[in-house]
């Protein structure tokens, strides 16, 4: 399948659009070794100062809130490049994903509170209700 794929790959496009692919490789590989590798890096850091219990809906929350950025950049990069007619880049997409980001955001924070009310609801070993205290 890989010499297959290579070679229709090959076969199949001009030269000028390989050279486009192979640019945008290692511009990929760039953008990843020196933007997202480094936030990913830096993020991990700074949240260990958070409490276990929070860090997990805080991790979750980032990591569903970054997906759905990578998604959609190259919508909101390319929006308005094509006429209405083809119509699938008409929509607002910068404030779609607003949008979406505060629902995530949202969710991560019921999250977090709704797990905070279980524990409290939630006897210790001893019978007593269990303390505020992150776990």
């Amino acid at each position: 399948m890989l010499g297959y794929g290579t070679i229709r790959l090959l076969t199949g496009n001009s030269v000028a659009d390989l050279l486009g692919l192979a640019l945008w490789l290692v511009a990929a590989v760039a953008i990843h070794d020196g933007l997202v590798s480094p936030t990913v890096l830096g993020a991990g850091s700074a949240l260990r100062r958070v409490p276990p219990r929070a860090r997990r809906f805080t991790q979750a929350g980032l990591v569903v809130g970054g997906l759905l950025v990578v998604v959609a950049a190259p919508l909101i990069y390319r929006q308005d490049s094509q006429p209405p007619s083809k119509a699938l880049l008409v929509r607002d997409y910068g404030a779609n994903l607003s949008l979406l980001l505060g629902l995530v955001a949202a969710a991560s924070l019921l999250g977090y509170l709704s797990s905070i009310a279980r524990a409290r609801s939630r006897p210790d070993e001893d019978g007593h209700e269990s303390p505020s205290g992150d776990r």
